[in-house]
């Protein structure tokens, strides 16, 4: 916006410049070559006075010194053919002032300023000043070389002066665009400051009305959620009590294995409600991280698999909590165990995003983000997209990637899978950066 109210102030002083100096420039050569004329003029008239009052000698010596002083040759052809002053031929605009008409003609290389002087000795005199071409111009160059600088000095003015309007204009804009991003990655504590024009002030203090108001509602609906977990709970816990107290074991095994699947059901809804009504939060991955492999290291021992843990020096604030995080871990660590046979090695690495020239997810390194990976040496991914709900091949719901995913992207990351040089998957999710 910047460069394009400058361009547009450049474009309107040049327009405006344009229609004033270039009249003005002509007006400047025309004036310029009216006083080279008058000049010329008024040394000619002022010889034409001497003729028929001096002799001849002193008329030459007149000529001489009208000429020096003028900066103009001064000739003057007698009635008789006699030429005096300045060397010159009687060119045909010479005959015609010797009729008695005083004129301006062109000629080779300037102008003829011919003043004819009746009742002379013999007839009429002709007295000549010669006008060179660049007397006509002295100066106008200079001029013009003046106004064009000027011209220059008034666009680059204007484009500052513009330049300055605008920043006032594009700074506060840019704020309240900074502040709308940091709403909409969840940092609802994020306000702006109303500063320039009104109506960009008035922006402002919409936005944080907007961002106060959506404050407001995700606080009703963390009372909501409350009230339906207390809704949801009771009347469970009275089918699981009417199902204890049925004399049928194998009915009763029955129901309650449909109550816990609802339960379960039931704490998975309002637990995802809870996390995309929470404000956002961060925690440090590393502790989250070694916690949870050294929880499932347990597991592996009794499987007799080797497990790697390879961690950056912390801390490694990630926009996510550390409960999310610690699902995450679960739900990837877990899919190992599920879906490759006992004695399947794997592989946990959590990295800074950027660190060194790749991250082995398909980008350059460039960002900032940490990189959670999960590595297996089973048998690979299925068919199918297994990131999607309800979509792995390996005869999963696929929940556990999707968490992962919703997570990563929820803090600004993303989710990606491919190959692992164990010989297995890998599973590599890019958190944003708190």
């Amino acid at each position: 916006m910047r460069r394009w109210l400058a361009a547009l102030v450049a474009a309107t002083t040049s327009l405006v410049l344009v229609s004033l100096l270039v009249p003005l420039a002509l007006l400047v050569r025309s004036v310029a070559r009216s006083e080279a004329i008058g000049s010329a003029t008024r040394a000619a008239e002022s010889v034409a006075v001497a003729v028929g009052a001096v002799d001849e000698d002193t008329l030459r010596l007149t000529a001489e010194q009208a000429g020096a002083s003028s900066g103009h040759p001064v000739t003057v052809f007698l009635a008789d053919g006699r030429v005096l002053g300045a060397p010159a031929a009687r060119t045909p605009a010479v005959e015609l002032a010797a009729r008695g008409r005083s004129l301006t003609a062109s000629a080779p290389g300037g102008r003829e300023i011919l003043v004819a002087v009746q009742g002379a000795p013999g007839g009429t005199a002709v007295i000549r000043a010669f006008l060179a071409d660049e007397d006509l111009d002295e100066g106008v160059h200079r001029t013009w070389l003046a106004l064009l600088v000027l011209g220059i000095v008034l666009v680059g003015v204007g484009m500052l002066v513009a330049d300055r309007l605008a920043r006032a204009i594009v700074g506060p804009t840019t704020a309240l665009a900074e502040v709308s991003h940091h709403l909409a990655t969840g940092d609802l504590t994020a306000r702006a400051r109303p500063q320039g024009p009104p109506e960009v002030r008035t922006a402002g203090l919409a936005l944080n009305h907007l961002a106060e108001r959506i404050s407001d509602l995700l606080a009703e609906e963390r009372e909501m959620v409350a009230d339906v977990s207390h809704r949801l709970r009771t009347p469970l816990t009275g089918l699981r009590l009417e199902a204890e107290s049925l004399s049928d074991p194998g009915e009763a095994a029955r129901i309650e294995a449909r109550v816990d699947a609802l339960e379960r059901a039931v704490t998975v809804v309002i637990n995802d409600v809870r996390r995309r009504s929470r404000e956002r939060a961060s925690c440090d991955a590393v502790p989250v991280v070694r916690y949870r492999v050294a929880f499932w290291s347990v597991l592996a021992e009794d499987q007799s698999r080797t497990v790697t843990l390879d961690l950056a020096a912390g801390p490694l604030r990630v926009a996510a909590s550390a409960d999310d995080l610690a699902a995450c871990v679960d739900a990837l660590v877990g899919n190992v165990f599920a879906h490759t046979p006992d004695g399947a090695s794997f592989r946990v690495r959590l990295a800074a995003r950027g660190m060194t020239g790749s991250d082995g997810d398909g980008t350059d390194g460039r960002g900032g983000g940490v990189l959670l990976t999960v590595s297996d040496a089973g048998p690979g991914f299925g068919p199918g997209d297994p990131s999607r709900r309800g979509e792995s091949g390996a005869g999963s719901t696929g929940l556990g990637l999707d968490i992962a995913r919703r997570v990563a992207e929820q803090s600004g990351g993303r989710l990606t899978l491919g190959d692992s040089d164990l010989g297995g998957a890998e599973v590599r999710l890019l958190l944003g950066i708190a």
